[in-house]
């Protein structure tokens, strides 16, 4: 069964081609893992990239009951861009299953634990005004799993997680020293 694909293309003219190709690449990826609920595809054109060969971006995004993954590609051609992008999500699904489908210390697989907590985490553009709101289900984890699911998603700064141990929402980051940080907040 194929799975739905929603298109979202950002500088660029979307024509038919563009539409059965991203739906052709993209919704076979069910073929490789189950219970995804939402593919998205994100292309866009950047103008003021510093090198014409990363003008086209290509991002592919997958979300199932206790997953997100995420690539992103680029290249001098929209096409390109996506072709690399598929095949980089399909080994991070590999990656993903050979790690979350092995049973979790409290005997529940990752991919079968879930919470209903909606966190909003909002990114300020410069003018101080809000232009992007995300929401998502947290899945609780430990500090390792949060590890892999940020290099999963692609994630370089920071990730968000509910850590399964305390109960707590805690924010995983990378130093610079490349070794990784925790912030635990407290209420006052």
């Amino acid at each position: 069964m194929a799975i739905e694909v929603k298109l979202f293309v950002r500088d660029l003219k979307l024509t038919d081609r563009m539409q059965e190709y991203v739906d052709k690449k993209v919704s076979r990826l069910d073929r490789y893992i189950n219970n995804i609920s939402e593919a998205r595809v994100d292309l866009a054109h950047v103008k003021s990239a510093r090198d014409a060969g990363d003008r086209y971006v290509a991002q592919v995004t997958i979300r199932g009951k206790g997953f997100i993954l995420r690539s992103e590609e680029r290249s001098d051609d929209i096409f390109t861009a996506l072709d690399m992008a598929v095949p980089k999500i399909q080994r991070r699904i590999e990656r993903y299953k050979g790690k979350h489908y092995q049973q979790r210390g409290d005997g529940i697989s990752a991919a079968d634990a879930d919470t209903t907590e909606t966190i909003h985490i909002d990114e300020e553009g410069e003018d101080t005004e809000i232009v992007r709101r995300k929401h998502f289900i947290l899945t609780p984890m430990d500090e390792m799993e949060a590890i892999e699911q940020m290099e999963l998603l692609g994630h370089e700064d920071f990730f968000l997680f509910l850590d399964a141990n305390s109960g707590q929402i805690n924010v995983l980051y990378k130093r610079r020293d490349g070794k990784y940080g925790v912030i635990e907040p407290e209420i006052a």
